[in-house]
């Protein structure tokens, strides 16, 4: 297990850059953390803009890669971090943490923002099937009232 031991300060993990045996290579990124898991990982976060030639303009876009969070640094949800690229961890980890830079600001807003619009969209998916049952039910009343008419007949 990798821990923390009180006497040295150090982390006894064998993926860590500065204690283990882990070399960097390649890429180096700056981003926010959006998710942490149980097993030393996270989720990391990039908003890049990307041009289109054909409408001139710039695009929002973002990379999201699965890193590994040392027990030495261990960042939180809403952390910027730096990481860089090594040799692959995982199957989905070829990233891993370097330095904590500090807590992002209005990464709780846009929490907010995301969960508020979900739950417009929801409301609204509800208030389409609301609809799509009524519509059914007056349709069933005037089969029920058609099908009345034509016993008595």
């Amino acid at each position: 297990m990798a821990k923390l031991t009180k006497q040295e300060n150090t982390c006894n993990d064998k993926k860590c850059p500065f204690h283990g045996t882990t070399r960097l290579r390649g890429l180096v990124l700056e981003g926010t953390i959006i998710k942490t898991d149980t097993h030393r990982s996270a989720t990391f976060e990039k908003d890049r803009k990307f041009y289109i030639n054909k409408f001139e303009r710039y695009e929002k876009r973002r990379t999201r890669l699965h890193v590994h969070n040392p027990p030495c640094i261990n960042a939180k949800k809403g952390d910027k971090v730096r990481i860089m690229e090594c040799k692959p961890l995982s199957k989905t980890k070829n990233f891993v943490i370097i330095k904590k830079l500090g807590h992002d600001i209005l990464f709780k807003q846009k929490e907010e923002a995301l969960e508020e619009s979900k739950v417009k969209i929801k409301k609204k998916e509800i208030k389409e099937t609301e609809q799509k049952t009524d519509v059914k039910k007056e349709d069933f009343e005037k089969i029920e009232k058609v099908k009345k008419t034509q016993s008595q007949v």
